[in-house]
């Protein structure tokens, strides 16, 4: 046994050699995960780039192909005589595509602005309830027609918040026409304001289908489909929610989902009061 200088250099050199190996073989280690780590991360974007093409070639092609195929029925009135009511049906048919087709391109415009950071809002002091009024009046014949009440249940004394009136209405459009969509014949869809602190909270709350914690995060991911069918009967590209979210935390408020399968689902804005937004500025 060596116990003198020549041993403990011995020793230090077993040392030594041992702790090169064991950190080479982390370095191994971290290669490797770091690897499979972006080899998963390609295949996901790959998925995700796929699934959107897949969603905006459905999207696009569907008003698309409507708009074509009732402006060339149109078009051959001269050889096949159209009447009148046909010709209307045509029409507003025509109108009805080209409106879907514009509102999705605006929204992926919108999301695209979003995040790259590009898009601006106009703050301004506004009464939240009128203008969530006045986004349930604009769904109302919707919600008559699917069979689904819309009531509205809102604070006329509740503060102004500090937001840009146009992209709030969005929102609001937004989550009540999700809320009417995913809303079966003989269910409610209820629209109300609180105020919370140093928040206005605008909630919309439905008897609807509901969805599983999975399902939220899908439907808050952009171009995320609850319903990944191409044949489902709800139209949607899968922007509307995220969008919604993104413009409320550009208002420095919040968005949140509660939702029981088969039960109903409750989104809650949350939207920072006029006059404490500015004392917390100043301050």
């Amino acid at each position: 046994m060596f116990t003198g200088p020549i041993g403990k250099q011995k020793n230090t050199s077993l040392m030594n050699e041992y702790a090169s190996l064991l950190g080479d073989a982390i370095l191994r280690h971290r290669a490797r995960v770091a690897e499979r780590s972006a080899r998963v991360e390609a295949e996901l974007a790959s998925k995700v780039k796929s699934e959107f093409i897949a969603n905006m070639s459905h999207e696009l092609r569907t008003p698309l192909n409507a708009i074509i195929g009732f402006s060339k029925l149109m078009s051959e009135h001269n050889e096949r005589r159209l009447s009148d009511a046909d010709i209307a049906d045509y029409g507003a048919l025509i109108h009805d595509a080209a409106d879907h087709l514009l509102a999705v391109i605006n929204n992926i415009l919108d999301i695209s602005k979003i995040q790259s950071g590009k898009f601006s809002i106009d703050l301004r002091d506004i009464d939240v309830g009128e203008v969530l009024h006045v986004s349930a009046a604009s769904l109302r014949l919707i919600a008559e027609n699917a069979g689904v009440a819309l009531r509205e249940n809102i604070d006329r004394d509740l503060p102004s918040v500090l937001g840009d009136s146009v992209r709030l209405r969005q929102v609001f459009t937004n989550l009540i026409s999700n809320a009417l969509k995913f809303t079966t014949s003989g269910g409610t869809v209820t629209v109300s304001t609180a105020a919370s602190g140093p928040f206005a909270i605008v909630s919309v709350n439905d008897t609807g289908v509901g969805m599983t914690e999975d399902e939220i995060a899908v439907a808050l991911t952009p171009f995320g489909q609850v319903e990944a069918s191409h044949n489902r009967w709800r139209e949607g590209t899968g922007l509307g929610l995220p969008i919604a979210r993104a413009l409320v935390k550009l208002h420095g408020g919040d968005l949140k989902i509660e939702s029981t399968k088969g039960v109903g689902t409750t989104v809650k804005v949350m939207l920072p009061i006029a006059d404490m937004g500015r004392g917390e500025s100043a301050a």
